[in-house]
């Protein structure tokens, strides 16, 4: 055995370093989002376009993502993690410097390409660890995001009501460029490479359909959803996105590859991660909004609240925590479980969880417990669901796809994610106190059991799923 295929046997060690940059983007990626009510008040602008802050992000990492998946597969899986967390972190210091609203929401869309760290780890532990160990391995990194997550929302609102905003960006890029040395330094770089040429023009393409449609939804209440600028937004996204279809049948290696996205087992899984991140993100939203309320709120106008529960924004992260206490817990359990009875079924197990989260926060929210009690529900949902399928993409994606195809799957949550905040934001700014922009908890209601029937409709591609595949052979460095 040579040195360097013993120093490969150090899984443990790989493992851990991908879980602490895992780690540090979910604290950076959800420091935002309890933030979200104070940052519409700081710049004096509606839910809609504040919640561009968490859109711009999850827009440009559902073409980045692909992308440098595929650079990964090309030029080594290790680099170009280092790379994408590397422009992660200095858009971070960037946004610590935004002066208004549209200079943010610039710098966030720079940090979506940190995005990138969970297919390019995928990556790695396909190559680096042994079959047994996959399902464990991706299982931990996938459920990583309870971890970091769940340190973010609570310490979004620490920041916020003890320091600036600005500290949050400040505070964000510090354990997201300490992973990148980490990696830099202790992770090997993955032997298996293969030649490829990123689709830039079909991703810029996409880039603008998408921004085009979300636009649209954003000003639909105020310019009037039969208005000349929202119809004429809608019919240049469905022009736009006709025409990246096109280009990705015609180059050479596309962004997607419709042929292999048309498989029946490709394509369950990627339409169950759409739908699903549609409903998770659109929670995201709505749950810091609904539970704030009608903190702030002049005494005659908060009079005419009757929900929510006047939360700070440090009580804002703490009703997150249940779900992320559940999703590091079962993420692991959620990788080793499909390893035995399937990744399918484990699947249908976690949208079994997040239907009833989803159903239970529509219909029963009067007291802080319930919140506290379905956002367990949530998080064992996400762990099982994201674990299974970030283990059947790779499972159903030859060794030279890996990248590619963990990058397909991620465009398809952050576009159902982005579809999914914005869509919520949409329904709350339709269903305000008239002559106000305050939301009534109709809005919540409503946008709470859109969610769950979103949740609902993602169990269907499941049962498109066959039978787990055997394991695929090590390819071994040449």
């Amino acid at each position: 055995m040579t040195a360097e295929h013993a120093d490969r046997q150090h899984y443990g060690v790989t493992l851990a370093l991908l879980t602490v940059a895992g780690i540090s983007f979910a604290v950076m990626q959800t420091l935002v989002v309890p933030a979200l009510p104070f940052f519409q008040r700081e710049f004096d602008t509606t839910a809609s376009w504040a919640t561009w802050i968490a859109t711009g992000f999850l827009l440009s990492s559902s073409v980045l993502t692909p992308i440098l998946g595929k650079l990964g597969d090309a030029y080594g899986k290790k680099r170009m993690l280092v790379i994408s967390l590397g422009i992660f972190g200095i858009a971070s210091l960037a946004a610590a410097a935004a002066w208004d609203l549209p200079s943010l929401i610039v710098f966030r869309v720079l940090q979506g390409a940190g995005a990138a760290v969970f297919p390019l780890s995928f990556g790695i532990i396909r190559d680096e660890f042994p079959p047994e160990k996959i399902g464990l391995g991706i299982g931990t990194v996938s459920s990583v995001f309870g971890v970091g997550g769940g340190v973010g929302l609570v310490l979004s609102g620490v920041i916020i009501e003890h320091l600036t905003w600005h500290w949050l960006f400040l505070i964000g890029a510090v354990p997201v460029l300490a992973s990148t040395v980490l990696l830099a330094l202790y992770v090997p770089e993955s032997p298996v490479k293969f030649p490829t040429r990123p689709d830039y023009v079909g991703g810029l393409t996409l880039s603008v359909a998408l921004g085009t449609l979300l636009v649209a939804l954003s000003e639909g209440t105020n310019w009037g959803w039969t208005s000349a600028g929202v119809l004429g937004l809608l019919a240049a996204s469905a022009v736009l996105l006709t025409l990246w279809a096109r280009i990705e049948q015609r180059v050479p290696e596309p962004l997607v590859d419709l042929r292999t996205f048309a498989r029946r087992e490709m394509a369950a899984t990627n339409v169950t991660t759409l739908v699903m991140g549609f409903s998770m993100f659109s929670t995201f939203i709505l749950l810091p909004n609904f539970v704030q309320m009608p903190l702030g709120l002049p005494p005659e106008l908060a009079g005419r609240i009757d929900y929510g529960f006047s939360a700070s924004p440090v009580e804002v992260g703490l009703f997150f925590v249940p779900s992320s206490i559940a999703m590091m817990l079962a993420g692991p359990f959620a990788g080793a479980l499909g390893t035995r009875i399937g990744n399918e079924r484990t699947l249908r197990i976690g949208i079994g969880f997040l239907v009833l989260a989803l159903v239970l926060l529509a219909t029963l929210h009067d007291e802080p417990w319930t919140i506290y009690a379905w956002m367990v529900f949530m998080g064992v949902g996400l762990a099982f669901s994201f674990a299974s399928l970030g283990t059947l993409v790779i499972e159903y994606s030859p060794p030279g796809e890996t990248g590619i195809a963990s990058g397909m799957n991620t465009i398809m949550r952050t576009i159902g994610a982005a579809l999914g905040s914005q869509v919520a934001a949409a329904i709350i700014s339709a269903n305000t106190l008239a002559g106000t922009e305050i939301p009534v908890e109709r809005g919540f209601t409503v946008a709470f059991a859109i969610g769950a029937a979103g949740a609902l409709v993602a169990l269907l591609p499941t049962f498109l799923l066959g039978r787990r595949p055997a394991p695929r052979p090590v390819v071994e460095a040449a």
